[in-house]
């Protein structure tokens, strides 16, 4: 067992953690955030998305107590970010999600693609998505609701 100390969601906690514990684990048994999804464990479909010192991450293929230090930011930490709100908003109106397996992690990587990206064209959007399997919605409201999103942005000088 090794101790960590990191800050989710703006609170900075302690925990005794076994070294091979993913973060994705140690995030949904540990502290009970249950937005962060596994699918692949493999860091293939991307449902586990989660941002790590502003970054998205695989938190499946991510060990808990290499983040020691690490500033992490959950769904559950997101209601006063305003790209993800702004987002949120976006995916409803644009029918961007459906069972909402894939949401969560899709909203932080749209998030990186409206921060990092903010003259992506749809087709650098598609591309920027790959990483993130979505099985029911065709990806063409995901799209649209980030275009939505870039636009908005565009237009007031974001």
């Amino acid at each position: 067992m090794m101790e960590t100390t990191l800050t989710i969601n703006g609170e900075s906690i302690t925990a005794t953690v076994e070294p091979r514990t993913t973060l994705a684990d140690f995030l949904r048994e540990q502290r009970r955030l249950t937005g962060i999804h596994l699918g692949c464990e493999h860091g293939v479909c991307g449902a586990c998305t989660i941002m790590v010192d502003g970054e998205p991450v695989r938190s499946c293929i991510l060990y808990a107590v290499s983040c020691d230090g690490a500033h992490i930011q959950t769904i559950e930490g997101s209601d006063t970010d305003p790209v993800i709100v702004a987002l949120q908003a976006s995916f409803t109106a644009h029918h961007g999600l459906q069972c909402g397996y894939c949401t969560p992690a899709m909203l932080f990587t749209a998030r990186d693609i409206v921060t990092r990206l903010p003259d992506a064209d749809e087709d650098r959007v598609r591309l920027e998505l790959a990483g993130n399997i979505c099985r029911c919605t065709g990806y063409a409201g995901i799209v649209r609701a980030i275009m939505a999103v870039l636009h908005d942005r565009r237009a007031k000088n974001e």
